[in-house]
């Protein structure tokens, strides 16, 4: 039988930013979406201070108390880098890893003796080595693992640590959690086996099979097999290939005027672009939007274009294309909110030859490659198309932005002694 595990890193945004800020641990945190929005991630004292997940932080900033309450502006580059350094940690003492989100990885602990001493060694490692908290669930499948991670975060007193491989430890719990807990039973599920009669995890286990294959497709049967501890989802060690890439973004301010709309939708454009390079992809279908704000007063308008494009990774390529959508968007006399590209129909670069390309796709290739390596190693945006603008009075507002400690020379933590 296999055993698997998820560890999970504890409140991970606002524990990247406790490892390199002292004065923040132990302390009530949130970090708070782009545009400095909404809260998206809580410290446990922030959590008991009554903030919610999702909370606008400019309501919450009117109530008695907020003031003890610390933030920082979202800071991905530190986060994506934290979590690189818990997957190298996790990588050096576990056999097989698969990164399930930026904060979470399944592990395969299959064959490993003593495993609830080797995974508080793992958490200990992990804690001293990468900076970052754990809890760890273990089950002998992935939908049991990540139920027991969830144990785990919500019940101090196991220190970290729940395993439930034995049938006897999970039916004591199945009992007592509600079947919306469960991973891979959303709202809609949940409403549906509520719908049955159904409320908890024992009520769901012992439900007959080809019922629940009726109620909720093959995929609430798989759910169903694998809380019977019948494994369906095997650690999965490639990476799914994307099927789009989106950068969308509120602007730090309105946005009136044409030259603002494009400078700000070429720059997204840009950094699309850049992700599709950094995975080997060509986009072969381009979409573009923008609207106005529906909370503001301002009256409503929103349009989006989208179109087949001969497929390419070339950054000046595609900002001509979005340019291009953008016009037929665009409408004067609204003050616009938000704007985005979206990049579709992927495929891995070069697999789509094209009978009668416009483009050198040598030479594009080359400039690309040029301008990344330049990006790489002295920093994003050092080498950059013109029509993405300088001043950028756009830009998401940033109020709290911590330094990216790990992936900038110029923003390293200094330490003086005296």
């Amino acid at each position: 039988m296999p055993t698997f595990a998820l560890i999970d890193g504890n409140s991970f945004y606002c524990s990247a930013e406790q490892a390199f800020a002292p004065e923040l641990r132990a302390k009530p945190l949130v970090v708070l979406s782009n545009n400095d929005g909404c809260a998206i991630a809580r410290s446990p004292e922030a959590k008991a201070l009554g903030v919610k997940m999702g909370e606008p932080w400019h309501l919450f900033r009117k109530r008695p108390g907020s003031q003890a309450v610390a933030w920082r502006s979202s800071n991905y580059a530190l986060y994506g880098d934290m979590s690189r350094r818990v997957y190298d940690v996790l990588t050096e003492r576990v056999p097989a890893v698969e990164p399930y989100s930026i904060d979470e990885m399944f592990l395969d602990l299959t064959g490993i003796a003593d495993l609830d001493r080797f995974c508080r060694d793992l958490r200990r490692d992990v804690r001293q080595l990468a900076k970052i908290p754990t809890c760890i669930g273990i089950g002998p499948t992935k939908t049991l693992a990540k139920l027991a991670n969830r144990i785990a975060k919500n019940t101090p007193a196991l220190g970290g640590v729940c395993d439930l491989q034995c049938p006897a430890d999970r039916a004591a719990y199945f009992t007592m959690l509600p079947v919306a807990d469960v991973w891979g039973i959303g709202n809609r599920a949940a409403a549906k086996l509520a719908g049955a009669g159904i409320e908890t995890i024992a009520d769901f286990v012992s439900h007959d099979p080809q019922a629940v294959r009726d109620l909720l497709t093959v995929t609430g049967a798989r759910v169903h097999a694998e809380l019977r501890g019948v494994s369906c989802l095997p650690l999965s060690l490639m990476a799914p290939t994307r099927q789009g890439i989106a950068v969308t973004r509120t602007f730090g301010s309105l946005i009136e005027t044409w030259p603002g709309l494009r400078e700000a939708l070429t720059s997204y454009t840009a950094r699309a672009a850049e992700k599709l390079r950094a995975e080997g992809l060509e986009a072969g279908q381009i979409a573009v939007f923008a609207h106005t704000n529906p909370h503001n007063g301002d009256p409503w308008y929103s349009a989006q274009r989208a179109a087949e494009i001969e497929p390419t990774a070339d950054t000046g390529a595609l900002i001509g294309e979005a340019v291009r959508l953008l016009r037929a968007v665009w409408r004067p006399g609204f003050r616009y909110f938000k704007a985005g590209v979206m990049l579709n129909d992927l495929t891995p670069a070069g697999q789509q030859p094209m009978l009668f390309a416009t483009r050198d796709k040598v030479k594009s290739a080359a400039a690309m490659a040029a301008m990344d390596a330049v990006n790489a190693r002295f920093g994003r945006e050092t080498m950059r198309m013109a029509s993405t603008g300088t001043a950028r009075p756009w830009r998401a507002r940033q109020q709290q932005l911590s330094p990216r400690y790990t992936t900038r020379a110029d923003e390293i933590l200094i330490g003086r002694a005296f």
